[in-house]
């Protein structure tokens, strides 16, 4: 490792490499062969392909590497981190990404960049347009690559390498695998090695999966409350833009905990607002679809909570990726009724999650409620104004003997009549 790194990790705080930094700088600095990065959310990925990218990079050689992203946000946020490591290296970044000025980026291109990172629209347009040119390219990296190699951002990336020499690595990186990564000679003209350390990377912190019963009616009542609790702050994801517009005009009109939005119909600006002012704690509640499932890196980000469950476990262990990043705690709360928790449970059952239940009582979460007998907890209800939440209460047993006597009364009455 160069002592620019080195002194990089000392900055940060950082003891050692993580175990996928280990395993690919080799290989990416000799360059001689298609690889597969495997390894588990917030590990330190873009760390472990930036550090070759840098070491191997040619100041004043024009562009040299292609970073491939699938996201606007997550584009922008390993172009702040490579700058961040590129200081010493006098080399200049350029994101290339849509919703920014075209022409802006045609005039930044001239200026002959070392490296680009992009989304593979706009990454395609300016090739196509003859802005880019990638003669000189030895790198493409294809980050989140189980994502962006599927359906038709699969054919926007083979367009992409099919136009670098044919002597580039190519380095896919993921968190999940998936069977595309294991034909790649077939999708994409050339083999690749792949290294799997997610069995042994240790860099996860220790992360809790509550499922906390709740009806769908409710659920923005429940977010309300647990927006006051002390340093608490979550991603809350949804499955469907029209889902999360509901529950962030519910909180915009109703003025309660301050939130913001982030999913694809927001422009350039506005989504970056909503991630700087989450990113500094002046909202406690980030509304998203899955646009913010892969990558996104929040610094000790407390909590994820899934407004909607996800229909896949790929989903799952992308969206719960964002807490528990780099040795930090975290926490999951799944919202559902009883069926889908149970269903939760199923789509899980291949996955080491320990799923247990939460509940919000007197004011805090807790694992169990300390009142015997308690068989039922009861929801939301409103008393003198005050709203109260997942207050236990015992069983009181039906008294249908009671209930008989008042019907044989009652005609009783009638036959004397």
């Amino acid at each position: 490792m160069l002592e620019e790194f080195e002194k990089r990790f000392e900055k940060l705080g950082y003891e050692e490499q993580t175990e996928i930094q280990k395993a690919v700088y080799d290989p990416m600095i000799d360059g001689g062969e298609d690889i597969v990065g495997l390894s588990p959310t917030g590990s330190g990925k873009t760390v472990a392909f930036l550090m070759p990218i840098l070491a191997n990079i040619m100041p004043g050689e024009g562009v040299q590497a292609i970073i491939v992203e699938p996201s606007q946000e997550l584009a922008m946020q390993v172009t702040n981190v490579m700058r961040d490591w590129a200081k010493p290296f006098n080399v200049k970044i350029l994101p290339l990404i849509g919703g920014a000025n075209v022409k802006h980026q045609h005039e930044q291109l001239k200026k002959r960049p070392e490296i680009v990172i992009g989304t593979p629209g706009r990454i395609l347009s300016l090739l196509a347009e003859h802005k880019l040119k990638v003669n000189g390219v030895d790198e493409v990296v294809i980050d989140e690559a189980d994502d962006l190699l599927q359906d038709d951002t699969l054919d926007k990336v083979k367009e992409i390498v099919a136009s670098v020499p044919r002597d580039s690595q190519v380095a896919y990186f993921s968190a999940t695998d998936s069977e595309v990564l294991h034909h790649l000679d077939e999708y994409m003209g050339k083999p690749a090695r792949i290294i799997d350390v997610r069995n042994t990377d240790k860099s996860r912190g220790a992360v809790k999966h509550g499922l906390f019963e709740v009806s769908r009616g409710k659920r923005n009542d429940v977010l309300n409350r647990l927006a006051k609790l002390t340093n608490f702050k979550a991603l809350v994801f949804f499955n469907q833009s029209e889902n999360l517009n509901r529950a962030y005009n519910y909180f915009k009109h109703q003025g309660h905990a301050p939130v913001e939005k982030l999913s694809g119909g927001e422009n350039k600006l506005q989504r970056e607002r909503a991630l700087k002012n989450f990113r500094k704690g002046q909202t406690k509640l980030l509304l998203t679809t899955d646009v913010a499932a892969r990558g996104l890196d929040i610094p000790k980000l407390p909590a994820v909570i899934n407004y909607d469950l996800p229909t896949d476990a790929t989903t799952y262990i992308h969206r719960v990726g964002r807490t528990g990043r780099m040795g930090e705690p975290g926490l999951v709360i799944n919202f559902g009724d009883d069926h889908d928790l149970r269903d939760l449970k199923k789509l899980l059952r291949d996955e080491e999650y320990e799923l247990k239940p939460i509940y919000y009582y007197d004011g805090k979460l807790v694992d169990h409620i300390d009142q015997e007998p308690v068989k039922k907890i009861k929801k939301f209800e409103s008393q003198n104004s005050n709203e109260r939440i997942e207050q236990a209460q015992p069983v009181i047993p039906k008294k249908h003997k009671k209930k008989n006597r008042k019907r044989n009364q009652k005609n009783k009455g009638k036959h004397k009549k």
